[in-house]
């Protein structure tokens, strides 16, 4: 999955649920489910986003979303091969970043 979102340290919970293609109130519930979603939150208690939980919202996602796997199944997952999950991530990631760039490549010929 290829989430648009502009280079920054913070980002809105509107603009991450815009990325994904969901709701904002399905990224506050993973937040109260998944560990390893930590936002900050400022003094009106909005919810800051950054990079890294970006990464992780995106593995999430994956694994619900794409996978199909059940919530208690991602959090176990997530638990037990975070490192090995992480790693096929990122190299599924890099992949898909190049055929979208293969195929833009093509188009333009």
């Amino acid at each position: 999955m290829h989430i648009d979102l502009p280079e920054k340290r913070y980002y809105g919970i509107g603009e991450v649920a815009k990325a994904f293609g969901v709701n904002a109130s399905l990224i506050r519930f993973w937040e109260k489910e998944f560990d390893v979603l930590k936002p900050k939150k400022n003094a009106k208690g909005n919810r800051k986003f950054t990079p890294e939980d970006i990464k992780n919202l995106k593995l999430i996602y994956h694994l619900v979303k794409e996978r199909g796997f059940t919530l208690d199944g991602a959090k176990i997952h997530l638990k037990v091969e975070k490192k090995k999950t992480l790693t096929n991530f990122d190299i599924i990631e890099k992949l898909e970043d190049i055929k979208n760039q293969l195929i833009r490549i093509k188009n333009q010929l």
